[in-house]
């Protein structure tokens, strides 16, 4: 079975942040995923540089992505450009947190 950036999207959905609730590629989190070979490169941000969750969320990503078949490497990289914004959200997330319209 060959993974694609999909699959490793969708385990992602797995990855919640445990302040707001809701999975991390709902938040727009997820800025990149790159797949060479058997490992994985996974670009994402937080919502805040000062994000208590941010260990958390950390070791879920890594443990998410690990637990893909035929993953032998994972490496993770946390970028603040650009910074996020809610308007990375999907819009579902977006209603449940009070910035649809």
């Amino acid at each position: 079975m060959v993974l694609t950036v999909e699959d490793v999207t969708e385990a992602l959905r797995q990855v919640f942040d445990p302040e707001l609730g809701l999975d991390i590629v709902e938040l727009g989190l997820i800025y990149d995923v790159q797949i060479v070979g058997d490992a994985v490169t996974v670009v994402y941000s937080l919502t805040s540089i000062g994000c208590p969750a941010g260990p958390l969320i950390h070791e879920q990503i890594m443990e998410a992505t690990r637990a893909l078949p035929g993953i032998e490497g994972v490496e993770l990289q946390l970028t603040w450009d650009p910074p996020w914004t809610p308007e990375r959200m999907s819009e579902d997330a977006k209603l449940l947190l009070g910035f649809g319209y």
